[in-house]
This record gives structure tokens, C-alpha cells and sequence, in this order.
């Protein structure tokens, strides 16, 4: 209601100005991006297309895009902005705008994005998140779309035990940050290896399943900022105590997490002795993502002197192509189907055997 006395007032003020201007011989500019042409308009709001996993969301927004306008029904572009205040911004100006043909995705950059949000909510703008869902702003979206942060600890753990893992076993985790993310895939491990989640329908079998105190066993990196070099410079330092060695697990939470363990092992930074018996014992890593280059490790095309000696590797799906999904949830909503607001995607396990069925970025 607010948007249709704005717009009323706008188109008030436009008819006076107008008649203003044709009485000292002005032009009104005529010009349009599309966007008010009375085709719904759909807004992208994601980072910028520069690197790593958030970058790649942009890439595939804009492929996304390029088929909604190519259909013809609906306009659609893509908004990209640096930080979390630029974006506040640029959700403002298409607020301002007053358009009632205006629908937003968003890629929330931090939680201070909310305001922003919130002021969608007001204006009756229909909006999809992806996948940082602000839980205060949750309520109000046409959809929540997001990858299942814990079903990617369930998904390595599964994937763990399917190599042999043995209840109370030495496991050592490379954490991303310290955000709720983190926890998620966090809990999503322990609780599959206690029998309190699954991973593709099924439970741990119960000669598998590890008590609360086996969990100890468990050893956390703390925040590696989802750096490879971080990692690399902490499994360098992990290795430099040789006793280390004896530890097959380690789950890292994203692709540069285990690409620093593998550049790692490929340098000159940990004593010779100390790598031999690290992979003589067959270590199993995995990573999360979808990151191409540890794509290549497992197609059988990169650091293959050391993937032979792995006792299994294993990347779990958690694709920047998921914006698409949100692109596509906001089209459906715009033609009147139904559409589930809290959609999580299944995550599913990436190894050498299945590799090629995956897209990559």
C-alpha cells in the first residue's frame, strides 16, 4: 500500500513537471533500462565476479540471467558491490525507484544487510536469499535458498566412515571461520558419527556409531579464514611434530582448505621423513565446493604423486550454481507456482569415480 501512494504522488509530481517543462520548450526523457517497461524486473544482488567461491556466484548469476532475458517474459541484470554498505545501497536506490514491477535476489554479503532487508519487506518487494539466510529477515522471503551446511559435515563423515573410519579414531578438522557456517558443518559431522543425523536417508550402522566421548578425539583447527595459505602454514606446522603423522583424517571445510594440505605435501616445508610416513598411512581428505583445481586432482590430472598415496579424497558439493536455483525460485513465484521458502539443497560426495558428472569453478 505504502508503494502504490508513492508511486501515486511520483506520478503526481511527474504530470506537473512535465507540464512545467513543456511550457519553457523541454523535452522529458523517454529513455528506459527495462526495468520500468511493465515487464517484472528482477534484481541480482551478489559480490563481485573477482575470485574463489563468492565470485564464481556472480559467473553463474549472469548465465542465469542471460536465459531469463532470453525468454522474454521477465527482464532480469545483475548488481554486484564490493562490501556490505554498498549493497545497502544499491538495495535503497531500487527501493527509491517506487517500481511495482521490482523483484530481488540477494546474496546477503554480512549479517549488518538486514536493514536492508527489512526495508524490501516494507516496500512489499518480493525477495529470494541466497545463500547467507539472516535469520531476523528469514520470515519475510518468497524463498531461503542455501546449500546443507550440516548435511557437508554429514557428507564427510559418511564418506569417512565408508574408507574405514573407526569409532575414536584421531580426526583433525580445518574449520573456515567462526561463523554460524562453521558450526553447522561442525555439528553436522559429530552428530552423524553419533547416529543423531544422516547422510542420504540412512544413519551410521551402530558398529560405527562413536560415543560423545570418542568426540574428544576430535582435534579443531580454529579459524583458518577459508585460506589455502593459512592452511598450508598450519598443516606445515602441524607436521612439524612427527608424531602428527599417525593422523588419516582430516576434513577440511572448503576446496582451498585441502588444496593448502595438498600444496602442503607437494613443498619443501615439512621434513621428508615426516611426509613419508604421512602417506604411508594413507590419509583420507576431503574438501567442499566444487573448486576446479581440486576437481583436477581427483579427475586424475594434478599433484597425482601424492593423490596415489591418499587412502581416499573427496570434495562435497556446495556449488556457487546454487544462485541459479534462487534466480529460477523468484521465476517460478513471479508465475504463480508455488515455491518452498526454506529450500536447502542436498549436498552429495565428489570422488575420483564421479567427478566428470559435476560442474566446476
Amino acid at each position: 500500500m505504502r508503494r502504490k501512494v508513492a508511486a501515486a504522488v511520483t506520478a503526481l509530481i511527474t504530470l506537473l513537471t512535465m507540464g512545467s517543462l513543456a511550457g519553457c520548450g523541454s523535452e522529458a526523457d523517454s529513455s528506459s533500462d527495462g526495468s520500468d517497461s511493465g515487464k517484472q524486473h528482477i534484481y541480482v544482488l551478489t559480490a563481485p565476479e573477482d575470485h574463489g567461491w563468492t565470485g564464481a556466484v556472480a559467473t553463474f548469476a549472469k548465465e542465469k540471467i542471460k536465459e531469463v532475458n532470453a525468454d522474454g517474459k521477465y527482464s532480469a541484470e545483475l548488481i554486484t558491490s564490493a562490501n556490505a554498505s554498498e549493497q545497502i545501497t544499491k538495495v535503497e536506490d531500487i527501493i527509491s525507484k517506487g517500481e511495482d514491477n521490482a523483484s530481488v535476489v540477494i546474496q546477503p554479503i554480512d549479517d549488518t544487510v538486514q536493514s536492508a532487508i527489512q526495508q524490501l519487506a516494507d516496500a512489499d518487494i518480493p525477495y529470494v536469499a541466497f545463500d547467507r539466510i539472516i535469520d531476523g529477515v528469514s520470515s519475510s522471503a518468497v524463498a531461503n535458498v542455501k546449500g546443507d551446511n550440516s548435511g557437508i559435515g554429514s557428507a564427510a563423515a559418511a564418506y569417512f566412515v565408508s574408507k574405514g573410519l573407526k569409532p575414536g579414531e584421531k580426526i583433525y578438522v580445518y574449520e573456515g571461520d567462526t561463523s554460524s557456517v562453521t558450526t553447522l558443518r561442525n555439528q553436522g559431522f559429530t552428530d552423524y558419527l553419533t547416529g543423531k543425523a544422516k547422510f542420504e536417508g540412512k544413519t551410521i550402522d551402530a558398529a560405527s556409531k562413536w560415543t560423545d566421548d570418542q568426540l574428544k578425539s576430535i582435534t579443531y583447527s580454529g579459524s583458518m579464514n577459508w585460506s589455502r595459505s593459512d592452511t598450508k602454514t598450519s598443516f606445515e606446522s602441524l607436521m612439524g611434530d612427527s608424531s602428527n603423522a599417525n593422523i588419516k583424517w582430516f576434513y577440511a571445510q572448503d576446496d582451498e582448505l585441502t588444496m593448502g594440505i595438498l600444496e602442503a605435501l607437494n613443498g619443501g616445508g615439512i621434513d621428508d621423513a615426516t611426509k613419508k610416513a604421512f602417506l604411508a598411512n594413507h590419509p583420507v581428505l576431503t574438501g567442499c565446493g566444487g573448486l576446479k583445481e581440486l576437481y583436477s586432482v581427483l579427475a586424475g590430472e594434478k599433484y597425482q604423486d601424492i593423490a596415489d598415496q591418499l587412502g581416499g579424497l573427496d570434495s562435497v558439493t556446495y556449488s556457487p550454481a546454487m544462485i541459479q536455483t534462487a534466480i529460477q525460485d523468484m521465476v517460478d513465484h513471479l508465475d504463480g507456482k508455488t515455491v518452498k521458502q526454506d529450500h536447502v539443497i542436498a549436498c552429495e560426495n565428489v570422488t575420483a569415480d564421479n567427478v566428470k558428472d559435476y560442474p566446476s569453478f
